[in-house]
Formats: structure tokens, sequence, C-alpha cells
């Protein structure tokens, strides 16, 4: 009988904890900065080839690049797309018609009084945050499952929990998203494919940034206190009590994407801060 010493047995649990997506293929929408740049730079650190999505071109580049300039070796590659659009989901789909990996991070917010939204407003929030993701999940998942292996991810927010007053249809379309990933999910049973959400709290991506040092400049203060009272006036519940990085979001991506994940399907993970005051 062979005993492990304590240190092998730690070895063992450290070794079989190193994710791994070698010979993987995962495409990230909205990748040409922010959370889904942070994404892709996360999975192509653990092995996996990454496409990059973006409607802009010049973006999109100097996203790879930045991958490229840290991971000289990594496999990268970009596909420019308006995903608002079916044509645009069925361009991506074109070029790249079989990934193992989707991480369905496209969208944006707009804080905008309730009155004032209008219906294109709305159709315009539920095109790129909802149908995106809709449109290329019909796509790839049937793939997947005839591999019997594959991760679908959508990026949801701690907004499709507790809808903000200040742009309520910007939480209507991530709540929207949980319902999707978690019926995509029953689909999946007893195969190797998962489809989770990913809830976000409030974070310190390019977009996200730039709105408050808009406000910052408007009010004569510091990024740093506009931040500060955002969190303290509108997410008091917050146990981080500041901005999340967009890092600290994908490191929760990429081990849903792992291997070492399999038993993690149908789920709504939370990367808030502890925003949400909910055991569950």
């Amino acid at each position: 009988l062979h005993v492990r010493s304590r240190r092998q047995r730690q070895m063992c649990i450290r070794d079989s904890m190193k994710i791994e997506l070698n010979g993987k293929k995962a495409l990230v929408t909205g990748s040409s900065g922010g959370i889904g740049l942070a994404i892709a730079l996360g999975l192509a650190e653990a092995g996996a080839e990454v496409v990059l999505h973006g409607r802009n071109a010049d973006k999109l580049a100097h996203a790879a690049e930045a991958i490229t300039r840290k991971l000289p070796a990594a496999r990268v590659s970009t596909v420019q797309a308006d995903l608002a659009t079916a044509d645009g989901a069925a361009s991506v789909c074109a070029a790249h018609p079989d990934v193992d990996i989707l991480v369905n991070n496209a969208g944006f917010f707009a804080p905008k009084s309730f009155t004032e939204i209008t219906d294109d407003d709305w159709q315009a929030m539920m095109d790129t945050n909802v149908m995106s993701g809709i449109r290329l999940s019909r796509y790839y998942l049937p793939r997947m499952m005839a591999t019997n292996w594959g991760r679908i991810i959508f990026i949801s927010s701690e907004s499709g929990v507790q809808i903000p007053a200040e742009m309520i249809h910007y939480g209507v379309s991530k709540t929207a998203l949980l319902g999707v990933s978690r019926g995509l999910a029953e689909l999946t049973a007893g195969t190797g494919v998962t489809v989770n959400a990913v809830l976000p709290g409030p974070t310190r991506s390019e977009g996200v940034a730039d709105f408050f040092a808009e406000m910052a400049k408007e009010q004569g203060v510091s990024q740093d206190e506009m931040e500060r009272d955002f969190i303290a006036q509108h997410r008091p519940t917050s146990l981080l009590r500041r901005l999340a990085t967009v890092e600290e979001v994908a490191n929760m991506v990429v081990y849903t994407c792992s291997t070492q994940a399999s038993a993690t399907n149908g789920a709504a993970l939370r990367v808030d801060g502890g925003v949400v005051r909910s055991i569950l």
C-alpha cells in the first residue's frame, strides 16, 4: 500500500486544480476591452485558442496585440460583427463554425429614467444583451452536444437580481439571461456540456470607468471619490466596498470554463462583492 506524504497530497491537489484548456477553442463576445478582454486573456493563459469579437476593427487589433504581447505563444484571432443583428451573429458562426467554449459577454448599460426609455431603447438593449447570446447559443449548443463537451457562459449581472431603478431595461435584460442559461442547462442533462451564468457586481471596466470619470468631472470630485460614493449610495450592501476588477470577474469565468467545473451546471455564479443579500 503506497501511502503519500502530506506534501505529496498537497502537490496532487494543487496539480489537479491547475486549469488547462489546451486544445480548446473559445469565442468571447464583446472582448475588445473590459471584462471580455480580461476573460479572453485568462482563457489564453490557460492554453485555449481565443477568438476576440467586437464591432471596432482598431480596438480588436489592439486587444489581440495586448494578449500576444503578454503571451507571445497565444493563438488569437478576431472577428468583427454587430451581434445585435441576426446577420452579425450568422457571420460570426460562419467564420468560426466550431468552438468548445462560448462566453456571451457582449452587452451595454445605459442609465436612463424609466419614463424616458423608448421602445427603441428597449429593443436595442434586448437585441444586444439578450438576443446576441441566444443566437450564438442556438448555433453552438448542438455542436457541443454532438462532441459531448462544451461550455456556454452568459455574463449576467447582480442588476438582474436587484433591478436598478436608474436603468430598469438593463436589469431586465440581465434577468432574461438567467432564465436562458438555466433553460439551456436543462437541455444538457447527462452530457459533458454545461451552461452557466456569471453575475458580476459593479466592476471597473473601461465603460464603467469612463462613466464615473465623466460624473466626477461634472461634480468636481476625483474618480475614486465618485466610485466610493456610488457604492455607498447605490450599492450599500456591498461587502467588497469597492468596484471589482475585470480580472476578478474573469477568474470566475475561466474556472467555469474548465474541466474542473464539470459539476457546475445551470448555476448563477455571483462575483458581486456580496451586493446581493442572499445565502443562495
